[in-house]
């Protein structure tokens, strides 16, 4: 693999450290700005709707800036945000700083996948993409558990300087190695773009994209808060218990994408749904129970995690039928939906975690899920009109 998709990790693992070391400081940064925990939770959920605006609004509008120069200008807004957070005066100033970062944080990707196949054959663009990939996973396995650690001993601002550092190597060594010289498609239509915006199939999947995905950020923005007030565990131990969580992501990931290759995205998808809805109601059982809790979290990162490679490749499948010419603006429009997902889902267990308590989240989280399934099945018996085969 060429030297310049290590670049591509590099700065993959630092937009993905500072998007979800956020989850482990939230009670750091509550205690430090004065504010609840419904009300930190907003720095996730800022974020969050940053991506879900940039991704789709700043793809659209860069199509046709060289692929390196808008790489690099990402990363350098990247940086600027992550300082911004390091210094902010105080919450409002850290909740722009929040949206700020979040802006790059959807181009990034959709650049950054672009540039990993312009780089190899055609044969191996699956794995150059992954490799691209690796550096969020790497991230939520290594970068987030110690980043949380550096925010508990050394101060939430910590944090965020050492993900500035992160994002100076990164755009030091994309700027040393990746190419000036790469090829660019011609940008989509007007039309196209409209027929991805107005399928309704299309649309379908985004919404099961943010219900589905999302649901299980109603707890996990609170999964810090959680093991400390209600499962009982001490602050340091909460990095290991992320720790664990994210290296059950990386299971997941690859389990999911390997399961919706062997039987479909649908049938695939209602699997996991049911498993992250059963991990979530599993949770609220056992919370007050540390071990069992430490031990579901376990099993929780992969199902959390397993259903993107199917949400993927099945927004890349209808694309394809519905708009060929724009599979990367529906593709970009469903990073949007996770993150949509992401920021409702913070929003809505913030407001589950005020009037119930903690312990309610991951029940609430398990309702949503389900609903998830129930628009899932539905988007299949869709698929089985419009193609007159079975999506099974």
């Amino acid at each position: 693999m060429p030297l310049a998709l290590w670049a591509l990790m590099i700065s993959a693992f630092a937009v993905g450290t500072t998007e979800f070391v956020i989850v482990g400081l939230l009670p750091t940064i509550a205690t430090s700005l004065g504010v609840s925990l419904p009300s930190a939770g907003l720095l996730v959920s800022l974020y969050a709707l940053g991506v879900t605006i940039g991704a789709p609004v700043l793809t659209a509008l860069t199509a046709r800036l060289p692929r390196k120069s808008l790489l690099l200008a990402l990363l350098a807004l990247f940086i600027a945000g992550n300082a911004f957070a390091a210094v902010a005066p105080g919450y409002n100033s850290l909740l722009a700083a929040r949206f700020i970062t979040g802006l790059a944080h959807g181009v990034f990707f959709a650049i950054a996948s672009t540039i990993a196949t312009n780089l190899v054959a055609r044969e191996k663009e699956s794995s150059a993409i992954a490799m691209v990939f690796m550096g969020l996973t790497v991230a939520l396995v290594t970068g987030v558990p110690l980043g949380v650690w550096i925010g508990q001993v050394f101060g939430w601002q910590s944090t965020f300087l050492g993900v500035v550092a992160l994002g100076v190597i990164g755009f030091a060594a994309s700027a040393a190695l990746v190419p000036t010289d790469l090829s660019q498609s011609a940008p989509p239509t007007l039309r196209a773009q409209a027929q991805v915006l107005t399928s309704p199939r299309l649309l379908l999947v985004y919404l099961i994209t943010a219900i589905g995905y999302g649901g299980n950020f109603v707890a996990f923005t609170y999964l810090a808060p959680m093991l400390t007030d209600v499962t009982g565990l001490t602050a340091g131990s909460v990095s290991l218990v992320i720790l664990l969580y994210g290296a059950s992501v990386a299971a997941g990931n690859i389990l999911g994408g390997k399961l919706a290759d062997r039987i479909g995205p649908i049938p695939a998808l209602t699997l996991i749904f049911a498993g992250l809805a059963l991990i979530l109601a599993a949770l609220g059982a056992v919370l007050t129970h540390p071990f069992l809790a430490i031990a579901v979290v376990g099993l929780w990162g992969g199902f959390a995690f397993a259903n993107v490679p199917p949400l993927q490749s099945y927004v890349v499948q209808i694309a394809r039928e519905v708009s060929p010419n724009a599979v990367d603006v529906a593709s970009g429009m469903n990073i949007g939906a996770f993150n949509l997902g992401i920021a409702l889902g913070a929003w809505f267990g913030g407001i589950v975690v005020q009037n119930a308590g903690l312990a309610a989240a991951p029940w609430v989280g398990a309702a949503v899920v389900v609903f998830g399934i129930v628009l899932t099945r539905l988007s299949g018996q869709l698929d089985r009109r419009a193609l007159a085969v079975p999506a099974e």
